[in-house]
């Protein structure tokens, strides 16, 4: 067995292997703190026929024993993958699958498993780490070592591998990973930071990347294999000269097509026209042809990029398409709008629902429930294709969670707004940056749905061309440069601040000058898309949809939630019949009435504040005489509260019994002229009429 470990932030992160899962081509057991997990990576030795990509699979798994639990459910036992596997499994993916070499078309798998679950909220990033070293002791060709932390901020102070209580208190939550060189992936939130904070982040969060890497790069030393040989696809150069002869200036002609889909079907042509003329032979070499074709439309897209300034649709490097919008199309909808930039279109829908729409989350860290949701569709015709409906894939999860996490803060509190939220992003049309649209259209759904939201938040999408030390960075990115480019660079914020950054690159990483130029050529971007939101609605709507449920909220004190309740839940179920509202009561005394108009929310409410009233002394109240006693009456001022009517406080003369005035059932004014340190409420009958003949009796409240 050989061991290697660091000190990460005071805890010691150990990397083994030679334990567990000896078959597979590499396996590494990392741990921190109380977090274990198991990393595997296998590779077919036989590469796989008529590929042109790598063939590699990421999946993280959590075992419930992980956390000492059993999971739920009649099966009990681990069924389909969860959103936060599904998303770690993409997190891990992204930094290592640019460390390939070209032409590794042999099918490999990398599979996480979490064996213990601890505090640390540390097992995606052991994930990224883990995965990392089985790729490096192992006879894959994997390029380098890659490192991964999180980076927090807590009052100011940069936070490494904040722990599941420190995150709650973050204004900033990034997950950051690269080689020693460069960083390579970013994903997270931010409670609108500045640009300056979020590269400040990065460089503190890259120092620990590169010590990771070193103790990866000792442990290959120590138990690492010879790496296989991989012979790069060689392009046959007779076949690459007749290509470019047939095709390149007919190329030239129709890549600036600024149509999406008339570009591509002129392209099509062309290939079409190319194979026509070459796949004469016995052997079918459509394929290779293909390939040709491929590299050439990349060469001569990036060239006009670096070279020329020039765009596939003619907008300059820092230009955004062109923006329209539209809110308030869904009748029945309680918010809708549709966001258009260049031929990217996103309808977006929010509904407004109660507390029992709120989603319940049962993870390893225990139960948890979400208030706000987003959920991003992409339907085939939305890039003119047919193809069959399925469940949401792991790019539409990522997407919407992207989008989620950029909308997140500047939702109100509950406490500002009682409802649960949720938004439901269609795209109708794809040319590249629909997540970022998805921020937009969200943005104004929400405040077409009258939500209070702090501020609007808009999204945009950065690319990179990079040759040696030619660069461009270009804004706002079609899906031909996202295809073709080295970086996809998604930043939310608003006009304040940077609120959620999602980094990929195709790349061995980028430098931080590029960063710093891609971050500030962003937010320009940014600002612009929200001048633009604002012209289609600026403020929220002062009122939600007539047809959205009305929350009313009060505040009782936490004794007096069984009264609410009452035995069995007789009492709220009462209020339920009697008003058809919904009632949710929370621990702290927090009660939330929905209805579908204020006149049945008020009388729910009218009823429960009865139930919670509490005498007020000096007050007049009319009263039912509940029981009879020799000294006097005991008599009900409010739901459940009674005070004592002494016989010496009856009448203003004085009477031998207490019948001779009143009987059991009898309504009578009382005032409260005493409660004593227990509680206990003395009543007077005789001031309360003595205040009613003086007309003084305004205050006079009824049971």
């Amino acid at each position: 067995m050989k061991k290697v470990e660091i000190e990460v932030r005071g805890r010691k992160l150990t990397i083994e292997t030679g334990k567990m899962a000896r078959q597979a081509d590499g396996a590494v057991v990392a741990q921190y703190g109380d977090t274990v997990v198991l990393a595997t990576a296998v590779s077919d030795k036989v590469p796989k026929e008529g590929l042109d990509f790598f063939p590699l699979t990421v999946d993280y798994q959590e075992k419930a024993y992980s956390a000492g639990k059993i999971p739920g459910g009649f099966f009990k036992r681990e069924g389909r993958p969860t959103e936060k596997e599904i998303l770690t499994s993409r997190l891990i993916d992204r930094p290592i699958r640019p460390l390939f070499p070209k032409g590794f078309y042999y099918e490999t798998q990398g599979i996480v498993n979490v064996l213990s679950y601890g505090d640390e909220n540390i097992a995606d990033i052991l994930g990224i780490i883990s995965i990392s070293a089985a790729m490096v002791i192992s006879d894959i060709p994997f390029k380098a070592p890659v490192g991964a932390v999180r980076i927090g901020r807590v009052s100011g102070s940069f936070v490494i591998n904040p722990d599941v209580r420190e995150v709650e208190e973050c204004d900033l939550n990034l997950i950051v990973a690269g080689t020693e060189e460069a960083v390579m992936m970013v994903e997270g939130e931010a409670h609108e930071i500045s640009e300056a904070e979020l590269l400040e982040a990065l460089d503190i969060a890259h120092q620990e990347i590169k010590r990771i890497c070193a103790v990866q790069n000792e442990f290959r030393s120590l138990a690492g294999r010879e790496k296989r040989l991989v012979t790069e696809p060689v392009t046959d150069e007779r076949l690459k000269s007749a290509v470019t002869e047939l095709s390149l200036e007919k190329m030239k002609d129709v890549i600036t097509i600024s149509d999406k889909l008339m570009r591509q079907r002129a392209l099509d042509e062309v290939l079409k026209y190319v194979i026509e003329q070459l796949n004469t032979g016995e052997k079918d070499i459509t394929m290779d042809i293909a390939a040709v074709f491929n590299d050439i439309e990349r060469n001569l897209v990036r060239g006009m990029i670096l070279n020329e300034n020039k765009r596939a649709d003619g907008r300059a490097n820092t230009t955004v398409r062109t923006i329209s919008g539209e809110v308030g199309m869904l009748p029945r909808a309680h918010g809708s709008a549709l966001f258009i930039r260049g031929e990217t279109q996103c309808l977006a829908v929010v509904t407004l629902g109660t507390s029992e729409d709120e989603q319940k989350i049962d993870s390893l860290d225990g139960q948890s429930y979400k208030t706000f949701m987003l959920h991003y569709n992409f339907p085939p015709f939305s890039v003119g294709e047919v193809k069959p409906l399925r469940s949401p894939g792991r790019r539409e999860i990522g997407h919407g969670m992207l989008a989620e996490r950029a909308l997140k803060a500047v939702i109100p509190q509950k406490d500002e707004f009682p409802y649960t939220i949720r938004i439901v992003s269609d795209i109708l049309e794809s040319n590249g940056s629909s997540s970022m649209a998805t921020v937009c259209g969200g943005t104004l759904a929400l405040m077409d749905a009258g939500v209070p939201i702090k501020s609007p938040v808009a999204g945009i999408a950065m690319g990179l061309i990079k040759e040696e030390e030619k660069v461009v960075i270009l804004t706002d990115i079609l899906g031909l440069e996202d295809h073709l480019g080295d970086m996809d660079f998604k930043v939310t914020g608003t006009a304040k601040g940077i609120t959620a950054f999602q980094l990929d690159t195709k790349i061995a990483g980028i430098s931080r000058e590029i960063m710093e130029k891609a971050l500030d050529q962003a937010r320009q971007g940014r600002l612009g898309i929200i001048e633009k939101m604002n012209e289609t609605i600026s403020a929220p709507r002062e009122n939600i949809a007539k047809y959205a449920p009305r929350i009313f909220t009060l505040q009782i004190k936490q004794d007096k939630i069984r009264d609410v309740i009452g035995t069995g839940g007789k009492v709220i179920r009462g209020i339920v019949e009697q008003t058809g509202v919904k009632i949710n009561i929370e621990d702290s005394g927090i009660i939330s009435i929905a209805s579908p108009d204020g006149e049945s929310a008020q009388k729910a409410i009218d009823i429960i504040n009865s139930i919670t009233a509490e005498a007020e002394l000096g007050r007049i109240y009319l009263g039912k005489v509940k029981r009879i006693m020799d000294f006097g009456a005991f008599v009900e001022i409010l739901t459940g509260t009674e005070g004592l009517l002494h016989i010496s406080q009856i009448s203003e003369n004085r009477i031998a019994n207490v019948t001779d005035e009143i009987n059991e059932g009898d309504e009578v004014l009382v005032k409260v002229i005493e409660i004593d340190k227990m509680g206990r409420i003395r009543l007077s009958r005789k001031e309360a009429l003595r205040e009613k003949d003086t007309g003084k009796s305004e205050t006079i409240r009824k049971k």
